[in-house]
């Protein structure tokens, strides 16, 4: 008897591990990555679902920030846009350790080469030279590349006699190049200068966030200088600015209402209206 209670015991706690598996095996699983929470209501939202709604939060409306690809395919004409300077990269002109490695493996997360996409397209059937800037390559920080680039693109827009249309979304200069990124200031600055200097309309677009070197150049220089709702925009930081000047700065200081009330934009595009609204500002300035 002792061996056949034996035998049952081994068989019915075998039978339950069995059943326990298969439980286990049967409890929902929610796949990775399928869910995002938004940064404004901060509930959780399908990411199909947003994509669909031109990344806006279908719950409270908030704006998340859009990628450089992302934001191409919402503003050109389909199959237009054609990328320039597609290869020119960063290197590391201070010997800042681990730089290049840093490099990699961003490219690597992002499938971006730089922070910043430049080319032509067509935006209702208006040609036009586009720079656009993403916010997920290391801030967006502007360093040698991003500054040769967006010069590039302006001369490019400069020879071919086109209308530039910048989106910014940057964090400011890139520290790892010290002085080098500083530079790319006034190299931006001098060749949207002369794209100006021949008649030709440059509209800029910053988007969330828009600070630092890049707003104190080529992002606030263009002949229109529009934006998306409650997007940041400023140079120094809010805490900065307050220990600075030791005062209160208002709740929506650095947004893009802000700047418009104070006349620093034209004007607060909502994204689903970005593509019709400079189709207009094209036509308006002379597109064909």
């Amino acid at each position: 008897m002792a061996i056949f209670k034996k035998k049952r015991n081994y068989f019915t706690l075998h039978t339950h591990a069995v059943v326990t598996e298969e439980k286990a095996d049967r409890k929902p699983s929610v796949p990775e990555g399928m869910w995002h929470k938004c940064r404004g209501c901060e509930k959780l939202v399908l990411k199909e679902d947003l994509k669909k709604n031109s990344l806006i939060c279908p719950k409270c409306g908030t704006y998340e920030r859009m990628g450089a690809w992302e934001r191409i395919e919402l503003i050109t004409d389909e199959a237009t846009f054609r990328e320039i300077n597609g290869n020119i990269v960063g290197i590391n002109p201070l010997d800042f350790p681990d730089y290049e490695s840093k490099i990699q493996k961003v490219q690597k997360a992002t499938g971006l080469k730089e922070g910043v996409i430049t080319g032509y397209a067509t935006i209702g059937g208006i040609k036009a030279a586009l720079g656009v800037m993403d916010s997920n390559f290391i801030m967006g920080s502007m360093g040698a590349a991003i500054g040769e680039k967006i010069a590039s693109l302006a001369e490019f827009a400069e020879f071919h006699s086109l209308p530039l249309i910048i989106f910014s979304a940057s964090g400011g200069a890139r520290m790892q190049e010290g002085i080098v990124s500083l530079m790319q200031m006034s190299k931006a600055s001098f060749a949207v200068k002369k794209h100006s200097d021949k008649g030709l309309l440059y509209i800029s677009v910053p988007t969330d966030p828009t600070t630092g070197g890049v707003t104190a150049s080529f992002a606030m220089l263009g002949d229109i200088i529009i934006s998306e709702p409650k997007a940041l925009i400023g140079f120094a930081g809010r805490r900065v600015i307050e220990g600075t000047i030791r005062k209160k700065l208002p709740e929506d200081f650095q947004s893009a209402e802000f700047l418009m009330q104070h006349g620093f934009l034209d004007a607060v595009v909502k994204r689903k209206e970005m593509k019709s609204y400079l189709h207009k500002l094209l036509l308006l300035h002379g597109g064909r």
